[in-house]
Order: structure tokens, then sequence, then C-alpha cells
């Protein structure tokens, strides 16, 4: 396998400035380090992104996340091992990222779940969030990036 081309944010470092300065951003708006990485890795599952499913995965293994988790994160509905908090985000994460897939893509039930969970500054970050792991996935996706090629 090999990408069709350089990473785009490598051939436009200004807009990996940009997405990085949001990542930045996220960071610090209050949601658990470790909901954004299980944010990260739901969204990259959905769409397909080996590379963000790889890194994503790799980060929560050396966050010490337990196998039992990683392996069930696409199907936390069925699994034991996540916290309710963990469980509004993975489905808002789901409704977000699949805009597509519904005549109401973000239903009111999955919005007033999370926000029982995530007072607004923090609810407002996983909503961006999820916005950028989605770029993220569609730059990689897009131009067939390669699991594990980036430096670990």
């Amino acid at each position: 396998m090999q990408a069709r081309t350089k990473h785009p944010v490598m051939v436009h470092p200004d807009a990996m400035k940009a997405l990085q300065a949001l990542a930045g951003t996220i960071e610090k708006g209050g949601v658990p380090r470790r909901t954004l990485e299980l944010v990260h890795l739901r969204a990259s599952q959905i769409n397909g992104c080996s590379l963000c499913v790889d890194m994503h995965a790799r980060t929560l293994k050396r966050a010490d996340e337990t196998d039992e988790r990683l392996f069930t994160v696409s199907a936390w509905r069925e699994s034991p091992y996540f916290t309710d908090a963990e469980r509004a985000a993975l489905a808002l994460t789901e409704a977000v990222t699949r805009l597509g897939d519904r005549s109401d893509p973000v239903p009111d039930d999955v919005w007033r779940e999370a926000a029982r969970h995530y007072e607004e500054p923090a609810l407002t970050a996983l909503v961006l969030a999820i916005a950028n792991v989605n770029v993220w996935n569609r730059l990689n996706v897009a131009t067939r990036q390669i699991a594990g090629s980036i430096p670990r």
C-alpha cells in the first residue's frame, strides 16, 4: 500500500497549524483526555480511517486503557465497560459523524443526554473534537494515508 499523495497538511503547513490550534483549544474544553481519545477512535472506525484507528488505539493503550475497552469501542452500547458520560459522548460522536444517515442527524435525545453529562464549555469542545477528527479522517481516507506511517 502507498498513499496517493503527500498528506495535505504537509503540502499546506498553514492547515496543519490551524488544525493543531483547534486541537489545543479542544484540550482546554473540559472533556477528559481519555474520552476525547475514545471519541477519536470511534469516529475513525466509522469513517474507515486506518491511520487514525491505529494512532488513537495506540494512544489509548499508552495511557493504560484496558484491552476490554479498546476491543469493544465499536460495540459500546452492548459493552459494560463505559461510563454513562462516555456513552453519551460516543452516541454524539456517531450522530455527528453520520450526518447523512438519518433525517434527524443529531436527535434531541442524543443531544440532551450529552448535555446532561457535559456543561456547555465541555459539550461544545466535544462537538469541536468530533468535527476535527472527522476532518482528519477525510483527509487521510481521501489521500489513502497508511496506518503506522506516523512515527510512534
